[in-house]
């Protein structure tokens, strides 16, 4: 097993497929093709499904990816300490994160970062499921995860508290718009809703806090990735609560939007393993405990 077979293997998993992985390589197609078949003849298993096209990871392959991350940060980051004389960090980053927070703040702290240090690079995942942030530190998959709080099953990993996130009511264009703002729950209009599914916190902490409200959400549609609700509603299928930037970013484009009240609101931040984290990871840390609001 070489460096390269890890590094192609690693662009293979992140653009999901051997030609869009060649041309971020700046590679020929072959070339990666070759290099995984060989990692896989090394280690006697079956890193990805072929199907079509496609390129899906086997068990192994996902076992692998964890471990691969930690090597190529590791190597990254060996090759470059003896550079900055300054001694900040250089390196890779890699960081997972709920898309909603994706869009704020971790765009804006990663921007603040990559000012102050230039020389490391940052990949940034999507977390879609927010039950699995815990086991992608714990796996190796990536050093910080930005995500909800609080998060389950975290005993021995160390929880950065950012701040708190806010849904408003996003309706259609055009709706009949309803003169408070905010707007008490109590008074929500009787129009059906674009949702995710149940077992997303979101979902549920909505569904619940309306219903304390003496309310009952009636679904119009369910879509599987959040992103898509936007263009549901700005097509007129029905509301949706949304986090405040992109409710705000709905306004925009003619959606008629609403604070509520009570509000519904979580916490984010960062999780992450002090005792593994590189010296990239310690500095993202520390200037995004630096930029929190405080209490």
């Amino acid at each position: 097993m070489d460096l390269h077979q890890i590094e192609y293997f690693l662009a293979v998993v992140d653009h999901k497929g051997i030609n869009a992985a060649a041309t971020a390589l700046d590679l020929a197609q072959p070339t990666v093709s070759h290099a995984v078949r060989a990692l896989e003849r090394e280690l006697g298993v079956p890193l990805f499904h072929r199907i079509g096209r496609g390129m899906v990871l086997t068990s192994a392959g996902h076992s692998l990816v964890g471990p691969a991350r930690r090597i190529l940060r590791d190597v990254v980051a060996a090759e470059g300490t003896w550079v900055d004389a300054a001694g900040r960090p250089r390196g890779r980053l890699d960081i997972v994160a709920m898309p909603a927070l994706s869009v704020d703040p971790v765009a804006r702290l990663v921007g603040a970062f990559r000012q102050e240090f230039p020389q490391v690079s940052v990949r940034i995942g999507d977390l879609r499921d927010e039950a699995i942030g815990v086991s992608l530190v714990r796996d190796g998959h990536c050093e910080i995860v930005a995500c909800h709080l609080p998060t389950p099953d975290s005993a021995g990993l160390e929880v950065c508290e950012l701040g708190t996130q806010e849904w408003w009511l996003v309706l259609p264009p055009g709706s009949p718009a309803p003169p408070e703002d905010p707007l008490p729950l109590s008074a929500l209009p009787d129009l059906p809703q674009v949702v995710a599914p149940r077992g997303f916190p979101q979902t549920d902490e909505v569904e619940r806090t309306v219903g304390e409200a003496g309310r009952v959400l009636r679904t119009a549609v369910v879509v599987q990735h959040r992103e898509a609700r936007l263009p549901f509603v700005l097509a007129g299928v029905g509301g949706s609560f949304m986090e405040r930037s992109t409710a705000e970013a709905a306004a925009a484009r003619g959606a008629v939007v609403r604070a509520v009240t009570p509000r519904i609101s979580r916490a984010y931040g960062l999780v992450y393993d002090a005792s593994t984290l590189s010296s990239a990871g310690r500095a993202f840390v520390e200037l995004a405990r630096s930029r929190a609001p405080r209490a």
